[in-house]
């Protein structure tokens, strides 16, 4: 049967995109970029950092633009930390608020991606090793399947898909024995996914596991069809035992809530019912959804696809150790670099968890990854980068979806600086969202291309924070963060504080 559609293109790309980032009322954040070799080729030349001079007098209060706009959505200037700063250590323009801790929202991706890129590479790579054990004739394996996961967050049904697809071609269309899963990477806490916010089925709320098919998510697809009156339901990946409604009524009118008007019922055991009717004039629309048995997602993905493949499986999918022989070949992710890329364009934060629990599981690969271990990681090496600076960091689940999670404005610029004159540099600026071009600040009223940043969104946190060209020539390392109830109105702020560090002076 022909493969499904091939890596990185819709159903990846979703994935990626749709996954890992909430709604603005629970959490997310993003920004915007111009192509990567120009950015590389304009970053290459940073100096080296220098310790940032005392900020002045008028560095203390807010351009009279942002103060409007915070004035005008009733938000108090208190609620804003912020500095911006010449990247390479140069002078300050903009300090205010910045030594208070505060809720980063999803800006503290920055420091998860930043220490895995500093810690294993650019180019390092999740491997999933695979055995056929035992031998292969007349096209039927007389053993187990068997996978060992290592906490690939990249392991969507496209890649899934070419993982089997590799089975196939040893020779096995039957498989006698048992699916057996490894994954004993990671020991993460029982968690209950909706505690965050209420949301259990959002997909950034999917918690971390060795073994992350697919983000144990489902793109459920609805295609009007006026001749019949109806839409089309499709769902990806196939599940074993689902049973999914393949059409709905059409109904008139605006889109408005369409997910409201659908009724659904996604049952755990299998079952996706829409009582409702689907609005024609919403056109092609794609809902991703978590699926609401997350324990059992892997086996039945894997039994599905793999029927769907053509395959047979005589026993089950089940979890078991891995063997101590060598595997018979080894899946691996694409480089981390990409992976950031990813993580911080489109805030994903099912990405960001595993990728935290990753930096635990490299750091000690004897012992089971657990969030604790990872912060003590992360912890010891922002203690290493920053000296005492670190001590105004915690860092939670690494993802920043999060209630607990705090930094200083101060403390996350002191960081940007050191990366600004690390080896990284050029891989960590370029996974950040360039403003009115890509990312969750595409759309941003700002001049396109000129701010790489990292934006934050929670329901009482606005945050941005990366790098800026301003019109002089000079790069800024800007940080604003605003901790409100009503914080989602502070934007219009946050964009006039990006159009003032752009608006920088010419040179002398």
């Amino acid at each position: 049967m022909p493969p499904p559609t091939p890596t990185g293109t819709r159903c990846g790309a979703a994935l990626r995109r749709r996954f890992g980032r909430p709604v603005r009322s629970a959490a997310g954040g993003g920004s915007a970029s111009i192509s990567r070799v120009a950015l590389l080729l304009a970053l290459l030349g940073a100096a080296a950092p220098a310790p940032a001079r005392p900020p002045t007098a008028t560095a203390r209060e807010l351009p009279v633009e942002v103060a409007a706009a915070l004035q005008r959505a009733r938000i108090p200037p208190q609620a804003l930390a912020a500095v911006v700063e010449e990247a390479g250590g140069g002078r300050q323009r903009l300090a205010v608020h910045d030594d208070i801790p505060v809720n980063p929202a999803s800006l503290a991706k920055l420091v998860t991606t930043y220490a895995a890129l500093d810690r294993l590479g650019p180019a390092w790579r999740w491997r999933t090793p695979v055995w056929l054990a035992g031998s292969v004739r007349d096209g039927v394996l007389a053993g187990d399947l068997v996978l060992r996961a290592s906490g690939d967050p990249t392991l969507v049904v496209e890649r899934l898909w070419l993982l089997l697809r590799r089975v196939r071609q040893a020779g096995v269309r039957e498989i006698a024995g048992d699916i057996v899963l490894d994954r004993s990477a990671f020991a993460p806490a029982p968690s209950d996914p909706s505690a965050f916010d209420g949301e259990p089925l959002r997909p950034y709320n999917v918690a971390p596991d060795a073994l992350m098919l697919n983000f144990k998510s489902v793109l459920y697809t609805f295609t009007p069809d006026p001749a019949t009156g109806r839409a089309r339901v499709g769902a990806v990946p196939p599940l074993a035992g689902a049973e999914v409604d393949v059409s709905v009524p059409l109904a008139e009118g605006g889109c408005g809530d369409w997910r409201g008007a659908l009724q659904a019922r996604f049952g755990d055991d299998g079952r996706v019912r829409f009582a409702g009717r689907y609005p024609a004039a919403c056109g092609e629309r794609v809902w991703p959804v978590a699926d609401p048995a997350p324990a059992t997602y892997n086996a039945r993905l894997l039994a599905g696809l793999w029927r769907e493949m053509g395959g047979t499986l005589r026993g089950h999918v089940r979890d078991g150790a891995a063997p101590a022989a060598e595997p018979s070949f080894v899946a691996e992710s694409p480089p981390l670099a990409e992976v950031v890329r990813d993580i911080n364009k489109y805030s994903n934060n099912t990405m960001a968890r595993q990728l935290f629990l990753t930096l635990a599981a490299e750091a000690a690969p004897a012992t089971p990854a657990t969030a604790d271990a990872a912060r003590a990681v992360v912890d010891g090496w922002l203690r290493q980068r920053l000296g005492d600076a670190a001590a105004g960091f915690t860092v939670d689940n690494g993802a920043g979806l999060s209630r607990d999670a705090r930094l200083s404005a101060a403390a996350l610029a002191r960081l940007l600086q050191q990366a600004w004159s690390s080896p990284v540099m050029p891989e960590l600026a370029a996974s950040l969202p360039a403003a009115g071009l890509d990312g969750t600040l595409r759309r941003a009223p700002v001049p396109a291309g000129r701010a790489h940043l990292k934006t934050g969104s929670l329901r009482d946190v606005a945050a941005v924070a990366g790098y800026v060209l301003g019109a002089s020539g000079r790069r800024w390392v800007l940080v604003a963060i605003v901790n409100h109830p009503d914080a989602a109105s502070a934007r219009p702020a946050l964009d006039a504080l990006m159009r003032w560090t752009m608006d920088d002076e010419a040179p002398r």
